[in-house]
Protein backbone atom coordinates (compact mmCIF):
# COMPACT_ATOMS: atom_id res chain seq x y z
CA UNK A 1 0.00 0.00 0.00
CA UNK A 2 1.70 3.23 -1.31
CA UNK A 3 2.07 5.67 2.11
CA UNK A 4 1.04 8.54 -0.27
CA UNK A 5 -2.33 7.14 -1.38
CA UNK A 6 -3.47 6.73 1.83
CA UNK A 7 -1.97 10.62 2.93
CA UNK A 8 -3.83 12.22 0.73
CA UNK A 9 -6.33 13.97 2.99
CA UNK A 10 -3.65 15.14 4.89
CA UNK A 11 -1.53 17.03 2.75
CA UNK A 12 0.88 19.02 4.74
CA UNK A 13 0.97 16.32 7.46
CA UNK A 14 1.77 13.88 4.78
CA UNK A 15 4.46 15.74 3.21
CA UNK A 16 6.31 16.18 7.04
CA UNK A 17 6.02 12.71 7.62
CA UNK A 18 7.31 11.33 3.79
CA UNK A 19 10.07 13.83 4.05
CA UNK A 20 11.02 12.31 7.69
CA UNK A 21 10.63 8.90 5.67
CA UNK A 22 12.86 10.09 2.77
CA UNK A 23 15.39 11.52 6.11
CA UNK A 24 15.00 7.67 6.85
CA UNK A 25 15.28 5.84 4.04
CA UNK A 26 18.46 8.03 3.02
CA UNK A 27 20.00 7.00 5.87
CA UNK A 28 19.64 3.44 6.06
CA UNK A 29 21.02 3.45 1.94
CA UNK A 30 24.00 5.60 3.47
CA UNK A 31 24.77 3.35 5.97
CA UNK A 32 24.62 0.14 3.44
CA UNK A 33 26.78 1.28 1.17
CA UNK A 34 29.35 1.79 3.77
CA UNK A 35 29.86 -2.09 2.93
CA UNK A 36 30.26 -4.19 0.05
CA UNK A 37 26.67 -4.56 -1.34
CA UNK A 38 25.28 -7.90 -0.73
CA UNK A 39 23.38 -6.78 -3.85
CA UNK A 40 27.01 -7.37 -5.85
CA UNK A 41 26.64 -11.69 -5.54
CA UNK A 42 23.42 -11.53 -7.76
CA UNK A 43 24.92 -11.75 -11.05
CA UNK A 44 27.09 -14.34 -10.13
CA UNK A 45 24.23 -16.24 -8.95
CA UNK A 46 21.98 -15.94 -11.58
CA UNK A 47 24.77 -17.13 -13.74
CA UNK A 48 25.25 -19.97 -11.53
CA UNK A 49 21.75 -21.05 -12.14
CA UNK A 50 22.80 -20.93 -15.86
CA UNK A 51 25.12 -23.28 -15.61
CA UNK A 52 23.20 -25.64 -13.52
CA UNK A 53 20.30 -25.44 -15.79
CA UNK A 54 22.69 -26.53 -18.64
CA UNK A 55 24.08 -29.33 -16.65
CA UNK A 56 20.39 -30.24 -15.77
CA UNK A 57 19.88 -30.48 -19.72
CA UNK A 58 22.83 -32.80 -20.27
CA UNK A 59 21.98 -35.35 -17.64
CA UNK A 60 18.32 -35.21 -19.35
CA UNK A 61 20.24 -36.07 -22.42
CA UNK A 62 22.69 -38.85 -21.27
CA UNK A 63 19.69 -40.42 -19.32
CA UNK A 64 17.68 -40.21 -22.83
CA UNK A 65 20.43 -41.65 -24.92
CA UNK A 66 20.40 -44.49 -22.41
CA UNK A 67 16.60 -45.27 -23.51
CA UNK A 68 15.84 -43.91 -27.16
CA UNK A 69 12.40 -45.16 -27.28
CA UNK A 70 11.54 -43.79 -23.93
CA UNK A 71 7.67 -41.93 -24.06
CA UNK A 72 7.49 -39.85 -21.12
CA UNK A 73 3.82 -39.09 -21.39
CA UNK A 74 2.51 -42.47 -19.54
CA UNK A 75 5.30 -41.98 -16.55
CA UNK A 76 4.05 -38.51 -16.41
CA UNK A 77 0.66 -39.50 -15.85
CA UNK A 78 0.97 -41.98 -13.39
CA UNK A 79 0.11 -41.07 -9.85
CA UNK A 80 2.57 -41.13 -6.99
CA UNK A 81 1.56 -44.27 -5.38
CA UNK A 82 1.34 -46.47 -8.94
CA UNK A 83 5.03 -44.69 -9.92
CA UNK A 84 6.35 -46.01 -6.30
CA UNK A 85 4.78 -48.80 -7.07
CA UNK A 86 5.88 -49.62 -10.30
CA UNK A 87 9.29 -48.43 -9.23
CA UNK A 88 9.32 -51.41 -6.84
CA UNK A 89 8.83 -53.90 -8.84
CA UNK A 90 10.97 -53.14 -11.59
CA UNK A 91 8.41 -52.17 -14.19
CA UNK A 92 10.01 -49.00 -15.19
CA UNK A 93 14.09 -47.97 -14.89
CA UNK A 94 14.77 -45.33 -12.30
CA UNK A 95 16.83 -43.70 -15.22
CA UNK A 96 13.46 -43.42 -16.94
CA UNK A 97 11.53 -41.78 -14.86
CA UNK A 98 14.18 -39.35 -13.23
CA UNK A 99 14.62 -38.06 -17.63
CA UNK A 100 10.88 -38.08 -17.79
CA UNK A 101 11.08 -35.57 -14.66
CA UNK A 102 14.03 -33.51 -15.67
CA UNK A 103 12.71 -33.01 -19.00
CA UNK A 104 9.42 -32.11 -17.85
CA UNK A 105 10.87 -30.03 -15.31
CA UNK A 106 12.87 -27.50 -17.63
CA UNK A 107 9.48 -27.20 -20.05
CA UNK A 108 7.69 -25.47 -17.19
CA UNK A 109 10.39 -23.25 -16.13
CA UNK A 110 10.83 -21.94 -19.20
CA UNK A 111 6.93 -21.32 -19.23
CA UNK A 112 6.91 -20.27 -15.27
CA UNK A 113 10.52 -19.70 -13.84
CA UNK A 114 10.05 -22.03 -11.20
CA UNK A 115 13.54 -23.50 -10.77
CA UNK A 116 16.37 -21.92 -8.74
CA UNK A 117 18.99 -24.94 -8.74
CA UNK A 118 19.62 -28.28 -9.84
CA UNK A 119 20.76 -30.88 -7.64
CA UNK A 120 23.46 -32.60 -9.46
CA UNK A 121 24.07 -35.28 -6.91
CA UNK A 122 20.83 -36.49 -8.26
CA UNK A 123 22.97 -38.86 -10.62
CA UNK A 124 25.26 -40.39 -8.09
CA UNK A 125 22.15 -40.92 -5.95
CA UNK A 126 20.09 -43.00 -8.94
CA UNK A 127 23.37 -45.43 -9.01
CA UNK A 128 23.55 -45.91 -5.10
CA UNK A 129 20.12 -47.01 -5.27
CA UNK A 130 20.24 -49.45 -7.86
CA UNK A 131 22.40 -50.93 -5.78
CA UNK A 132 20.14 -51.68 -2.81
CA UNK A 133 18.82 -55.37 -2.19
CA UNK A 134 15.21 -55.11 -2.59
CA UNK A 135 14.59 -55.49 1.42
CA UNK A 136 16.87 -52.11 1.78
CA UNK A 137 14.39 -49.72 -0.96
CA UNK A 138 12.40 -47.42 0.44
CA UNK A 139 8.92 -46.03 0.67
CA UNK A 140 9.98 -43.63 -2.03
CA UNK A 141 12.13 -45.66 -3.47
CA UNK A 142 13.38 -44.09 -7.15
CA UNK A 143 11.15 -41.25 -6.46
CA UNK A 144 12.24 -37.86 -8.37
CA UNK A 145 10.85 -34.78 -6.09
CA UNK A 146 11.41 -31.19 -5.95
CA UNK A 147 12.50 -28.53 -2.81
CA UNK A 148 11.59 -25.52 -2.08
CA UNK A 149 14.37 -23.27 -1.94
CA UNK A 150 15.45 -23.31 1.97
CA UNK A 151 15.71 -27.07 2.31
CA UNK A 152 19.51 -27.46 2.94
CA UNK A 153 21.14 -29.81 0.46
CA UNK A 154 25.15 -30.22 0.77
CA UNK A 155 27.01 -27.70 -1.49
CA UNK A 156 24.09 -25.65 -2.54
CA UNK A 157 22.83 -22.40 -1.19
CA UNK A 158 19.36 -21.72 0.14
CA UNK A 159 18.89 -18.67 -0.32
CA UNK A 160 15.53 -17.53 1.05
CA UNK A 161 15.46 -14.96 -2.07
CA UNK A 162 18.04 -12.82 -0.19
CA UNK A 163 21.13 -11.57 -1.51
CA UNK A 164 22.98 -12.17 2.26
CA UNK A 165 22.32 -15.74 1.89
CA UNK A 166 24.60 -16.69 -1.62
CA UNK A 167 27.69 -18.18 -1.84
CA UNK A 168 27.00 -19.73 1.25
CA UNK A 169 26.72 -23.33 0.27
CA UNK A 170 25.19 -26.06 3.40
CA UNK A 171 27.72 -28.21 4.52
CA UNK A 172 25.41 -30.49 4.93
CA UNK A 173 21.47 -31.93 3.82
CA UNK A 174 19.09 -30.79 6.50
CA UNK A 175 17.04 -33.22 8.48
CA UNK A 176 14.27 -33.64 6.13
CA UNK A 177 16.24 -34.04 2.87
CA UNK A 178 18.55 -36.96 4.69
CA UNK A 179 15.07 -38.76 5.44
CA UNK A 180 13.35 -38.73 2.09
CA UNK A 181 16.72 -40.01 0.67
CA UNK A 182 17.11 -42.70 3.07
CA UNK A 183 13.54 -43.77 1.80
CA UNK A 184 14.98 -43.53 -1.46
CA UNK A 185 13.48 -40.33 -2.96
CA UNK A 186 15.82 -38.71 -5.72
CA UNK A 187 16.08 -34.69 -5.08
CA UNK A 188 16.54 -33.13 -8.06
CA UNK A 189 15.76 -29.45 -8.01
CA UNK A 190 14.81 -26.24 -6.04
CA UNK A 191 12.09 -23.89 -6.77
CA UNK A 192 11.47 -20.43 -6.22
CA UNK A 193 10.23 -17.95 -3.18
CA UNK A 194 9.16 -14.53 -2.95
CA UNK A 195 12.79 -12.85 -1.17
CA UNK A 196 12.45 -13.47 2.63
CA UNK A 197 9.17 -15.94 2.51
CA UNK A 198 7.00 -13.18 3.91
CA UNK A 199 4.84 -12.74 1.30
CA UNK A 200 2.66 -14.81 -0.48
CA UNK A 201 3.81 -13.63 -4.12
CA UNK A 202 6.67 -15.29 -5.43
CA UNK A 203 9.26 -12.65 -6.55
CA UNK A 204 12.20 -11.89 -5.64
CA UNK A 205 15.58 -10.32 -6.87
CA UNK A 206 17.99 -12.94 -7.59
CA UNK A 207 15.96 -15.37 -9.64
CA UNK A 208 12.69 -13.40 -10.52
CA UNK A 209 8.65 -13.67 -10.87
CA UNK A 210 7.37 -17.00 -11.10
CA UNK A 211 4.05 -17.05 -12.89
CA UNK A 212 0.86 -19.40 -12.03
CA UNK A 213 0.79 -21.80 -14.87
CA UNK A 214 -2.85 -21.89 -15.03
CA UNK A 215 -2.62 -18.01 -15.98
CA UNK A 216 0.49 -16.23 -16.54
CA UNK A 217 -0.58 -12.95 -15.61
CA UNK A 218 -1.52 -14.75 -11.71
CA UNK A 219 0.93 -15.25 -8.99
CA UNK A 220 1.36 -19.17 -8.13
CA UNK A 221 1.28 -18.05 -4.29
CA UNK A 222 3.71 -17.78 -1.88
CA UNK A 223 5.98 -18.86 -0.10
CA UNK A 224 6.37 -22.26 -1.99
CA UNK A 225 4.95 -20.77 -4.81
CA UNK A 226 7.86 -22.66 -7.07
CA UNK A 227 6.68 -25.77 -5.51
CA UNK A 228 3.62 -25.38 -6.49
CA UNK A 229 3.70 -23.80 -9.93
CA UNK A 230 5.76 -26.62 -10.87
CA UNK A 231 3.33 -29.35 -9.48
CA UNK A 232 0.56 -28.04 -11.01
CA UNK A 233 2.43 -28.14 -14.39
CA UNK A 234 3.31 -31.77 -14.29
CA UNK A 235 7.48 -30.98 -13.48
CA UNK A 236 7.51 -32.88 -9.94
CA UNK A 237 5.21 -35.43 -8.40
CA UNK A 238 6.04 -34.76 -5.01
CA UNK A 239 7.09 -31.45 -2.96
CA UNK A 240 8.52 -30.24 0.21
CA UNK A 241 7.33 -26.75 1.65
CA UNK A 242 7.53 -24.52 4.14
CA UNK A 243 3.95 -22.82 6.21
CA UNK A 244 4.19 -19.62 8.46
CA UNK A 245 0.77 -17.63 7.54
CA UNK A 246 -0.41 -20.09 4.75
CA UNK A 247 2.68 -20.43 2.58
CA UNK A 248 2.47 -24.54 1.26
CA UNK A 249 -1.72 -23.65 1.23
CA UNK A 250 -2.36 -20.80 -0.52
CA UNK A 251 0.33 -21.95 -3.33
CA UNK A 252 -1.66 -25.26 -3.45
CA UNK A 253 -4.80 -23.29 -3.77
CA UNK A 254 -3.58 -20.56 -6.39
CA UNK A 255 -2.47 -23.76 -8.18
CA UNK A 256 -4.65 -26.33 -8.54
CA UNK A 257 -2.84 -28.80 -5.56
CA UNK A 258 -2.94 -30.34 -2.47
CA UNK A 259 -0.77 -29.35 0.52
CA UNK A 260 -0.18 -30.08 4.50
CA UNK A 261 0.40 -27.74 7.07
CA UNK A 262 1.36 -29.86 9.72
CA UNK A 263 1.72 -29.53 13.46
CA UNK A 264 4.83 -27.66 14.86
CA UNK A 265 7.60 -30.32 15.68
CA UNK A 266 5.82 -33.10 14.15
CA UNK A 267 8.48 -32.63 11.44
CA UNK A 268 12.37 -31.49 11.82
CA UNK A 269 12.55 -28.09 11.16
CA UNK A 270 16.74 -28.87 11.30
CA UNK A 271 18.49 -27.64 8.35
CA UNK A 272 15.80 -25.53 6.78
CA UNK A 273 16.62 -22.03 6.66
CA UNK A 274 15.11 -19.17 7.40
CA UNK A 275 15.20 -14.93 6.95
CA UNK A 276 14.03 -14.50 10.52
CA UNK A 277 14.98 -17.25 12.83
CA UNK A 278 14.27 -17.72 16.39
CA UNK A 279 10.44 -16.96 16.44
CA UNK A 280 8.15 -18.89 18.58
CA UNK A 281 5.26 -17.41 19.32
CA UNK A 282 4.04 -17.75 15.15
CA UNK A 283 6.46 -20.31 13.48
CA UNK A 284 7.29 -22.00 10.51
CA UNK A 285 6.34 -25.57 9.72
CA UNK A 286 7.04 -27.90 6.89
CA UNK A 287 4.76 -29.63 4.92
CA UNK A 288 4.91 -31.36 1.62
CA UNK A 289 2.40 -30.44 -1.53
CA UNK A 290 1.69 -33.36 -4.39
CA UNK A 291 -1.57 -33.79 -6.86
CA UNK A 292 -3.61 -35.81 -4.47
CA UNK A 293 -4.48 -37.10 -0.90
CA UNK A 294 -2.84 -40.43 -1.02
CA UNK A 295 0.44 -38.88 -2.10
CA UNK A 296 0.56 -36.59 0.91
CA UNK A 297 -0.19 -40.28 3.23
CA UNK A 298 2.41 -41.92 1.22
CA UNK A 299 4.95 -38.62 1.74
CA UNK A 300 4.09 -38.21 5.71
CA UNK A 301 4.54 -42.18 6.06
CA UNK A 302 7.87 -42.32 4.53
CA UNK A 303 9.20 -38.62 6.68
CA UNK A 304 7.46 -40.06 9.63
CA UNK A 305 10.18 -43.10 10.03
CA UNK A 306 12.23 -43.88 12.59
CA UNK A 307 15.13 -41.96 11.26
CA UNK A 308 13.33 -38.67 11.61
CA UNK A 309 13.57 -39.36 15.40
CA UNK A 310 17.28 -40.46 14.92
CA UNK A 311 18.20 -37.82 13.05
CA UNK A 312 16.58 -34.94 15.06
CA UNK A 313 15.72 -36.20 19.07
CA UNK A 314 13.80 -33.10 19.52
CA UNK A 315 10.91 -34.63 17.16
CA UNK A 316 8.98 -37.31 19.01
CA UNK A 317 8.73 -40.61 17.87
CA UNK A 318 5.36 -40.82 16.31
CA UNK A 319 4.94 -42.92 12.75
CA UNK A 320 2.28 -42.35 10.89
CA UNK A 321 -1.14 -43.76 12.81
CA UNK A 322 -2.62 -45.64 9.46
CA UNK A 323 -6.01 -46.38 11.89
CA UNK A 324 -6.95 -43.20 12.85
CA UNK A 325 -6.45 -42.31 8.45
CA UNK A 326 -8.51 -45.88 7.55
CA UNK A 327 -11.26 -44.83 10.06
CA UNK A 328 -14.61 -44.83 8.35
CA UNK A 329 -16.85 -43.43 11.03
CA UNK A 330 -18.90 -40.37 10.11
CA UNK A 331 -17.70 -37.45 11.20
CA UNK A 332 -18.73 -34.23 12.99
CA UNK A 333 -17.26 -31.27 11.07
CA UNK A 334 -17.55 -27.61 11.88
CA UNK A 335 -18.09 -25.40 9.10
CA UNK A 336 -17.65 -21.35 7.89
CA UNK A 337 -17.99 -19.47 4.77
CA UNK A 338 -16.04 -16.45 6.46
CA UNK A 339 -14.01 -15.68 9.47
CA UNK A 340 -15.66 -12.05 9.66
CA UNK A 341 -12.19 -10.47 9.08
CA UNK A 342 -11.68 -10.54 5.35
CA UNK A 343 -15.03 -11.08 3.09
CA UNK A 344 -14.56 -14.19 1.28
CA UNK A 345 -14.54 -13.91 -2.79
CA UNK A 346 -17.58 -15.84 -3.94
CA UNK A 347 -16.08 -18.68 -5.05
CA UNK A 348 -14.65 -19.16 -1.65
CA UNK A 349 -17.97 -19.48 -0.02
CA UNK A 350 -19.60 -21.38 -2.88
CA UNK A 351 -16.84 -23.79 -2.36
CA UNK A 352 -17.45 -24.32 1.03
CA UNK A 353 -21.23 -24.44 0.67
CA UNK A 354 -20.83 -27.20 -1.70
CA UNK A 355 -18.84 -29.55 0.16
CA UNK A 356 -20.49 -29.43 2.90
CA UNK A 357 -23.51 -30.73 0.85
CA UNK A 358 -21.60 -33.41 -0.57
CA UNK A 359 -20.39 -33.98 2.93
CA UNK A 360 -23.58 -34.12 4.71
CA UNK A 361 -25.06 -36.22 1.93
CA UNK A 362 -22.19 -39.27 2.35
CA UNK A 363 -23.60 -39.49 6.09
CA UNK A 364 -21.51 -37.11 7.87
CA UNK A 365 -23.10 -34.12 9.87
CA UNK A 366 -22.02 -30.74 9.24
CA UNK A 367 -22.71 -28.37 12.58
CA UNK A 368 -22.02 -24.19 11.73
CA UNK A 369 -18.59 -22.70 13.42
CA UNK A 370 -17.55 -19.10 13.96
CA UNK A 371 -14.01 -18.39 14.85
CA UNK A 372 -13.91 -16.39 17.98
CA UNK A 373 -12.40 -13.20 18.47
CA UNK A 374 -10.94 -12.78 14.73
CA UNK A 375 -9.93 -9.34 15.39
CA UNK A 376 -8.05 -9.57 18.26
CA UNK A 377 -6.29 -12.97 16.75
CA UNK A 378 -5.13 -11.19 13.27
CA UNK A 379 -4.95 -7.92 14.17
CA UNK A 380 -3.20 -7.97 18.15
CA UNK A 381 -1.60 -11.61 17.91
CA UNK A 382 -0.48 -12.66 14.52
CA UNK A 383 1.42 -9.72 13.72
CA UNK A 384 3.15 -8.92 16.37
CA UNK A 385 3.89 -12.33 16.60
CA UNK A 386 6.27 -12.39 13.21
CA UNK A 387 7.43 -9.17 14.07
CA UNK A 388 8.00 -9.07 17.75
CA UNK A 389 11.35 -7.91 17.30
CA UNK A 390 9.80 -4.43 15.36
CA UNK A 391 11.61 -5.77 11.70
CA UNK A 392 14.97 -5.37 12.70
CA UNK A 393 16.10 -9.03 12.20
CA UNK A 394 14.15 -9.02 8.37
CA UNK A 395 16.09 -5.59 7.65
CA UNK A 396 19.32 -6.89 9.26
CA UNK A 397 18.79 -9.35 6.53
CA UNK A 398 18.28 -7.01 3.54
CA UNK A 399 21.22 -4.81 4.11
CA UNK A 400 22.73 -4.22 0.97
CA UNK A 401 20.59 -6.21 -1.21
CA UNK A 402 17.76 -4.90 -3.58
CA UNK A 403 14.28 -4.69 -2.38
CA UNK A 404 11.62 -6.51 -4.33
CA UNK A 405 8.73 -4.93 -5.29
CA UNK A 406 6.79 -7.28 -3.50
CA UNK A 407 8.57 -6.32 -0.47
CA UNK A 408 8.65 -2.49 -0.69
CA UNK A 409 5.73 -1.77 1.12
CA UNK A 410 6.38 -3.74 4.21
CA UNK A 411 10.02 -2.95 4.47
CA UNK A 412 9.14 0.62 3.84
CA UNK A 413 6.74 0.73 7.24
CA UNK A 414 9.43 -1.11 9.03
CA UNK A 415 11.33 1.00 8.48
CA UNK A 416 9.39 3.91 9.74
CA UNK A 417 10.46 5.59 13.28
CA UNK A 418 8.15 4.19 16.05
CA UNK A 419 6.95 7.98 16.14
CA UNK A 420 6.03 8.21 12.39
CA UNK A 421 4.04 4.40 13.10
CA UNK A 422 2.09 6.22 15.98
CA UNK A 423 0.94 9.07 13.90
CA UNK A 424 0.23 7.25 11.18
CA UNK A 425 -1.77 4.46 12.97
CA UNK A 426 -3.51 7.63 14.44
CA UNK A 427 -4.70 9.45 11.13
CA UNK A 428 -5.10 6.21 9.47
CA UNK A 429 -7.80 4.81 11.93
CA UNK A 430 -11.25 5.57 10.49
CA UNK A 431 -10.20 5.10 6.86
CA UNK A 432 -7.87 2.26 6.49
CA UNK A 433 -8.15 0.10 10.63
CA UNK A 434 -6.63 -2.65 9.69
CA UNK A 435 -3.55 -1.02 8.19
CA UNK A 436 -3.64 1.61 11.17
CA UNK A 437 -3.39 -1.71 13.57
CA UNK A 438 -0.64 -3.58 11.76
CA UNK A 439 1.50 -0.24 12.03
CA UNK A 440 1.18 -0.34 15.40
CA UNK A 441 1.66 -3.75 16.05
CA UNK A 442 5.14 -4.06 14.25
CA UNK A 443 6.73 -2.17 16.39
CA UNK A 444 7.13 -4.95 18.02
CA UNK A 445 7.08 -5.91 21.87
CA UNK A 446 10.42 -3.96 22.81
CA UNK A 447 10.61 -6.06 26.21
CA UNK A 448 10.88 -9.65 27.21
CA UNK A 449 8.15 -8.80 29.43
CA UNK A 450 6.34 -7.77 26.94
CA UNK A 451 7.24 -11.12 24.70
CA UNK A 452 5.91 -13.80 27.53
CA UNK A 453 2.50 -11.56 27.67
CA UNK A 454 2.73 -12.09 24.05
CA UNK A 455 2.97 -15.34 24.34
CA UNK A 456 1.05 -16.27 26.91
CA UNK A 457 -2.06 -14.13 25.11
CA UNK A 458 -1.59 -16.69 22.12
CA UNK A 459 -1.45 -19.85 24.76
CA UNK A 460 -4.77 -18.51 26.09
CA UNK A 461 -6.54 -17.69 22.74
CA UNK A 462 -5.16 -21.30 21.18
CA UNK A 463 -7.25 -22.74 24.39
CA UNK A 464 -10.29 -20.72 24.44
CA UNK A 465 -10.41 -21.55 20.31
CA UNK A 466 -10.14 -25.55 21.38
CA UNK A 467 -12.90 -24.66 24.42
CA UNK A 468 -15.25 -23.62 21.84
CA UNK A 469 -14.62 -26.65 19.33
CA UNK A 470 -14.52 -28.98 21.73
CA UNK A 471 -18.05 -27.84 23.17
CA UNK A 472 -19.47 -28.24 19.44
CA UNK A 473 -18.27 -32.01 19.67
CA UNK A 474 -15.99 -31.69 16.43
CA UNK A 475 -13.57 -34.00 14.84
CA UNK A 476 -12.30 -31.55 12.07
CA UNK A 477 -13.40 -28.29 10.70
CA UNK A 478 -14.25 -27.07 7.10
CA UNK A 479 -13.08 -23.64 6.21
CA UNK A 480 -12.54 -21.42 2.95
CA UNK A 481 -8.95 -21.65 1.62
CA UNK A 482 -7.53 -18.21 -0.29
CA UNK A 483 -8.53 -18.11 -3.74
CA UNK A 484 -9.01 -17.68 -6.41
CA UNK A 485 -4.90 -16.56 -7.62
CA UNK A 486 -3.97 -12.95 -7.32
CA UNK A 487 -2.44 -10.91 -10.17
CA UNK A 488 1.05 -10.49 -9.45
CA UNK A 489 1.79 -7.55 -7.57
CA UNK A 490 -1.33 -7.63 -5.58
CA UNK A 491 -0.58 -10.08 -2.27
CA UNK A 492 1.01 -7.49 -0.70
CA UNK A 493 -1.88 -4.66 -1.40
CA UNK A 494 -4.34 -7.64 0.40
CA UNK A 495 -2.33 -8.78 2.52
CA UNK A 496 -5.19 -8.99 5.16
CA UNK A 497 -6.71 -11.66 3.23
CA UNK A 498 -4.75 -14.07 4.02
CA UNK A 499 -6.23 -14.19 7.66
CA UNK A 500 -7.98 -17.79 6.30
CA UNK A 501 -4.62 -19.71 6.92
CA UNK A 502 -2.54 -17.59 9.06
CA UNK A 503 -4.96 -18.09 11.87
CA UNK A 504 -3.67 -21.60 11.87
CA UNK A 505 -0.36 -20.85 11.85
CA UNK A 506 -1.19 -18.45 15.57
CA UNK A 507 -3.01 -21.83 16.57
CA UNK A 508 -0.85 -24.10 15.09
CA UNK A 509 -3.97 -26.62 13.74
CA UNK A 510 -2.82 -28.94 11.17
CA UNK A 511 -4.70 -27.92 7.94
CA UNK A 512 -4.78 -29.03 4.75
CA UNK A 513 -5.94 -27.74 1.09
CA UNK A 514 -7.74 -29.50 -1.18
CA UNK A 515 -9.40 -28.07 -4.90
CA UNK A 516 -12.71 -28.95 -4.89
CA UNK A 517 -14.23 -27.14 -8.04
CA UNK A 518 -13.24 -23.62 -10.29
CA UNK A 519 -14.98 -20.04 -10.72
CA UNK A 520 -17.97 -20.27 -12.47
CA UNK A 521 -19.05 -16.85 -14.81
CA UNK A 522 -21.47 -16.80 -12.07
CA UNK A 523 -19.01 -16.40 -9.20
CA UNK A 524 -17.32 -13.43 -11.59
CA UNK A 525 -21.01 -11.73 -11.59
CA UNK A 526 -21.33 -11.39 -8.16
CA UNK A 527 -17.49 -10.44 -7.58
CA UNK A 528 -19.06 -7.11 -8.86
CA UNK A 529 -20.94 -6.49 -5.67
CA UNK A 530 -17.79 -7.02 -3.63
CA UNK A 531 -17.79 -4.47 -0.61
CA UNK A 532 -15.60 -6.55 2.05
CA UNK A 533 -16.02 -6.02 5.76
CA UNK A 534 -14.20 -2.67 6.20
CA UNK A 535 -14.48 -0.87 2.52
CA UNK A 536 -10.50 0.19 3.01
CA UNK A 537 -7.95 -0.53 0.37
CA UNK A 538 -7.62 -3.87 1.40
CA UNK A 539 -10.82 -5.11 0.26
CA UNK A 540 -10.61 -2.81 -2.74
CA UNK A 541 -7.34 -4.56 -3.96
CA UNK A 542 -8.96 -8.23 -3.15
CA UNK A 543 -11.58 -7.34 -5.52
CA UNK A 544 -9.04 -6.40 -8.06
CA UNK A 545 -6.64 -9.29 -7.49
CA UNK A 546 -8.94 -12.07 -7.75
CA UNK A 547 -11.12 -10.61 -11.05
CA UNK A 548 -10.74 -12.83 -14.42
CA UNK A 549 -10.08 -15.92 -12.95
CA UNK A 550 -13.32 -17.99 -14.39
CA UNK A 551 -11.78 -21.18 -14.70
CA UNK A 552 -9.21 -21.35 -12.03
CA UNK A 553 -9.26 -23.79 -9.31
CA UNK A 554 -10.85 -23.15 -6.29
CA UNK A 555 -10.22 -25.04 -3.00
CA UNK A 556 -11.41 -25.78 0.83
CA UNK A 557 -9.34 -26.16 3.72
CA UNK A 558 -9.41 -29.17 6.48
CA UNK A 559 -7.85 -28.55 9.93
CA UNK A 560 -8.06 -30.05 12.72
CA UNK A 561 -6.41 -29.88 16.56
CA UNK A 562 -2.86 -30.06 16.66
CA UNK A 563 -0.83 -33.35 16.28
CA UNK A 564 -3.67 -34.92 14.23
CA UNK A 565 -2.27 -35.10 10.73
CA UNK A 566 -4.02 -38.52 10.33
CA UNK A 567 -7.42 -37.21 10.81
CA UNK A 568 -6.12 -34.01 8.47
CA UNK A 569 -5.75 -36.23 5.53
CA UNK A 570 -8.56 -38.94 6.32
CA UNK A 571 -10.86 -35.59 5.89
CA UNK A 572 -8.89 -34.49 3.29
CA UNK A 573 -9.57 -37.80 1.07
CA UNK A 574 -13.16 -37.94 2.14
CA UNK A 575 -13.33 -34.53 0.55
CA UNK A 576 -11.13 -35.41 -2.24
CA UNK A 577 -13.37 -38.51 -3.01
CA UNK A 578 -16.86 -36.38 -2.91
CA UNK A 579 -15.14 -33.69 -5.16
CA UNK A 580 -13.47 -34.77 -7.87
CA UNK A 581 -15.71 -35.58 -10.14
CA UNK A 582 -18.36 -32.89 -9.86
CA UNK A 583 -18.94 -30.78 -12.40
CA UNK A 584 -20.90 -27.44 -12.19
CA UNK A 585 -22.14 -24.91 -15.27
CA UNK A 586 -19.52 -22.28 -15.63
Amino acid sequence: MMLEMLLLPYPLLGLLLLTLLGAALLGAALLSRQRVPARNKIPRAQRRREVALQQMAALAQRLREQEPGLDPKPILALPLVELAQKLQAEELSLESVLCSYLEEALKVHQEVNCLTDFLEECEEQLQALKKLKKSERGLLYGVPMSLKDPYDCMGHDSTCGLAQFLEKPAAKDGVLVKVLKAQGAIPFVKTNIPQSMLSFDCSNPIYGQTRNPLNLKKTPGGSSGGEAALLSKGGSILGMGTDAGGSVRIPSSFCGVYGLRTSRNRLSYTGIASAVKGKTTVAAVAGPLARDVDSLVLCLRALLSEDLHQLDPTVPFMPFRKEIYSNTRPLRIGYYESDGFSQPSPSMARAVRLTCRLLQDAGHEVIPFSIPRIEYAMQKLYPVGVFADGGATLLEKLEGDIVDPSMKGLVTQLRLPDLLKCILARILKKTEPRTAQTLDMIRGVKTPKKLWELNTAVQEYQQEFIAKWRSLDLDVLLSPALDPAFYIGYPAKAAASSSYTSLYNLLDFPAGVVPVTTVTLQDEEELAFYKGYYGDSNDRNFKEAVEGSVGLPVAVQCITLPWEEELCLRFMKEVETLTKNQREPR
